[in-house]
């Protein structure tokens, strides 16, 4: 009885979304998921390069930001190492592509464009 409670503890845990009333990643649609902080300086160039992938994708894909500061449990959740980091989800929530540190708009489009034509 308590490897069954213990079992059914963690698999609560890591299936768990990591941010409470979020669905990250979002439920059938391609999902980029970009975890940093408003105080480093690479999470700060990465703003206007979200804000235009938001604006090119909308409706086809989600354009997610994470802060780490407001969020403290997303850098377990996501197995963080630095930020800023960049998550890519196909439409079946499976991670498909991550990148650590800045990510220009066109590698980024370039991802999303991969995981939309397949």
């Amino acid at each position: 009885m308590q490897k069954t409670f213990l079992l059914i503890c963690t698999i609560f845990l890591f299936s768990a979304p990591a941010i409470a009333g979020w669905d990250v990643p979002v439920k059938g649609m391609i999902t980029m998921v970009d975890i940093g902080s408003t105080t480093c300086i690479p999470c700060k160039m990465m703003e206007p390069v979200l804000k235009s992938l938001r604006a090119v994708y909308k409706e086809r894909a989600a354009i997610v930001f994470v802060d780490i500061n407001k969020h403290s449990s997303a850098s377990r959740y996501f197995g963080l190492n630095a930020i800023p980091t960049q998550i890519f989800y196909d439409k079946n929530g499976v991670e498909q592509w991550r990148h650590v540190g800045f990510l220009n708009q066109g590698k980024a489009a370039a991802r999303l464009n991969e995981l939309l034509n397949k």
